[in-house]
């Protein structure tokens, strides 16, 4: 079982617009059955954890439907409303007791950060994320929400090309000297 913050970013390092947007990244060429595609990752994986301006984005862009199956906890302040039915549970405070739930019911499988960088950083600050994939979009965006605003060390462990993106999987090194 592992811990990953999987997610796209422009090539100057943005993963959203500062309107919380992302679509930017919709009207990229990418094969869905591509190296290190979505569809493949999204069956590992347990259960997710997202910030509340990323839950609203994906109720916006899918008209309120909820397309996870797995439970979800989104990790905000404010009172959000969740679609019926949806296995979705708003959280707030420290993350190492929602990692500790998340892997409660993940059933063996991973974890996934779904968004944004500064959730997944705290998931790297209390130790608990290990891995980092990234899929670089051939657009820039010049401002937004930054890919991991964090100093952390990663090694390199995989990288592919699909179709217009650059695919890199890192691994979170921890006990680095910073």
């Amino acid at each position: 079982m592992a811990t990953h913050f999987y997610t796209a970013s422009s090539i100057d390092g943005f993963i959203a617009t500062e309107e919380h947007s992302l679509d930017w990244l919709l009207t990229q060429d990418i094969d869905e059955d591509g190296p290190m595609a979505y569809g493949a990752f999204e069956k590992t994986i347990g259960a997710l954890a997202m910030g509340a301006s990323t839950f609203e984005w994906v109720m916006r862009h899918d008209d309120g439907r909820w397309g996870y199956a797995q439970p979800t906890w989104v990790l905000t302040h404010r009172t959000l409303e969740t679609p019926h039915g949806a296995d979705i549970r708003i959280a707030e405070g420290d993350v190492t007791t929602v990692h500790a739930e998340m892997v409660e019911a993940a059933g063996g499988k991973d974890l996934w950060i779904v968004g944004g960088g500064d959730l997944a950083g705290q998931f790297a600050d209390a130790g608990l994320l290990d891995e980092v994939w990234v899929q670089y979009a051939p657009v820039t965006l010049g401002s937004g929400a930054p890919l991991l605003p964090r100093a952390l060390d990663l090694e390199l462990l995989d990288v592919a090309r699909n179709r217009n993106f650059v695919c890199a999987r890192y691994r979170v090194l921890r006990g680095s000297s910073r």
